[in-house]
């Protein structure tokens, strides 16, 4: 037993964060992926954990009962950053599955209807319903559910922030998406779900274009648009949310919010609502560890840290520098294609999903951290650093990135060579 203990301790004691960086005992890291989106402040922030360790010495779980009026203050807290009609808030999740799940509830409450209507590519969770309404199938290959009127919608080619079609209006995507809907539903459609960024989908930036179509569109025939800010929210597109910034055509009449909401990593999710959708009982959708006392803690304190140290500033003013450093890298290396992104949310994608994967293994022998996706067949790969990450930290991880995939193109430039 105690050898046992012994062993869990040096293995788990063997990690030790420090902001962007993450220390494994042997070698330290920089952290590009954020984690999977949940770091915005990297592995460790003073002030957060000293709000945490002294909630955690008072009591780290209360019923729901007694924080309904906690997760008031935090509505407060989040109005200057939301659409002026969203003033409610559903705090019982601590996770993004549960918050997706939450406000798809609303929606079939609400309009007495069940479908949801997703986009290819797109990541709502992996809980079995929300796996089931993502755009993808490698989730789903044991196992099977159907929510009854669903349909899949294909997305708009990604496009860089500042390219010229970015923002324009021309494009008609609503013409197909009208089709689907007349030919692929029998219009027992709730809800419309989307993420203002395909995040898992290769960081796909959609046209502005398409958000106010699929708006006009979710007005036309009386269905309920939800933002699934998981992974767009708290900071990460450069605005608090997405919807309030390069996707403010959306206009949602949802937003959902997880991972960034918890500063470090800390489980938190919530659902932010029209007070028309604020149709829930309590014991329609509920965690038992929802709404707990750190999650609270973490939610309110990381709130007040984006504010205070002005982050939303900090990813804005970098903003335009890491998109340039990596449009050099893509003139640079001919394995880099197609750099596109937001904020602190880029990405790029390589030749095949296997280069992909070489160039993840040699950025972490260089002491980078990134991540790649499954999804669009698994070529791309995605930059998004903490954003309490300065310019000597990007200079950092393109310098990284630039040795990676030196290395991966002369192995590849050898093995032509010998063949």
């Amino acid at each position: 037993m105690n050898s046992n203990c012994d062993n869990f301790d040096a293995m788990i004691g063997r990690f030790k964060g420090e902001g962007p960086y993450l220390h494994d005992g042997e070698t330290t890291l920089i952290d590009a992926a954020s984690g999977t989106f949940n770091l915005p402040f990297g592995y460790t922030h003073p002030r957060l954990t000293n709000k945490l360790q002294e909630q955690i010495e008072r009591c780290a779980h209360l019923s729901s009962a007694y924080t309904k009026p906690i997760a008031e203050i935090i509505l407060t807290r989040l109005k200057p950053y939301l659409p002026a009609e969203i003033n409610r808030i559903w705090l019982r999740d601590v996770s993004g599955s549960g918050a997706v799940e939450g406000a798809i509830r609303m929606a079939q409450k609400y309009t007495g209807r069940s479908g949801v209507i997703s986009l290819f590519a797109s990541h709502h969770g992996q809980s079995l319903a929300t796996a089931t309404i993502s755009g993808n199938a490698f989730r789903l290959e044991h196992f099977a559910t159907h929510i009854e009127g669903s349909l899949k919608i294909p997305a708009p080619d990604s496009v860089l922030a500042d390219a010229p079609d970015a923002k324009g209006s021309g494009a008609d995507f609503i013409t197909e998406l009208e089709d689907f809907f007349c030919y692929s539903s029998s219009g027992n459609v709730a809800c419309l779900i989307m993420e203002p960024v395909l995040g898992n989908g290769g960081n796909v930036v959609l046209p502005v274009a398409f958000y106010r179509q699929i708006r006009e569109f979710c007005t036309r025939h009386d269905i309920v648009l939800i933002a699934d800010e998981v992974q767009t929210g708290f900071g990460r597109t450069g605005t608090f949310f997405a919807s309030t910034g390069y996707a403010n055509a959306l206009q949602p009449d949802i937003i959902v919010f997880a991972k960034g909401a918890g500063g470090i990593g800390i489980p938190t999710g919530g659902i932010l609502m029209k007070e028309k959708l604020d149709v829930l009982a309590a014991y329609e959708h509920s965690n038992t560890s929802g709404a707990n006392p750190l999650s609270l803690t973490a939610l309110h304190e990381t709130i007040a840290i984006i504010e205070d140290e002005q982050l939303l500033d900090n990813v804005q003013r970098h903003e335009a520098y890491l998109r340039d450093a990596l449009l050099d890298l893509q003139k640079k290396h001919p394995s880099i294609s197609r750099v596109r992104g937001l904020g602190y949310m880029f990405g790029f994608d390589t030749p095949s999903p296997e280069i992909a994967a070489q160039a993840i293994e040699l950025a972490a022998s260089e002491g980078l951290i990134i991540r790649g996706s499954r999804y669009g067949k698994g070529s791309a790969i995605k930059v998004r650093p903490p954003l309490i990450c300065e310019r000597h930290h990007l200079d950092e991880i393109i310098q990284k990135l630039d040795l990676a995939f030196t290395k991966l193109e002369s192995a590849d430039h050898a093995m032509q060579e010998a063949i």
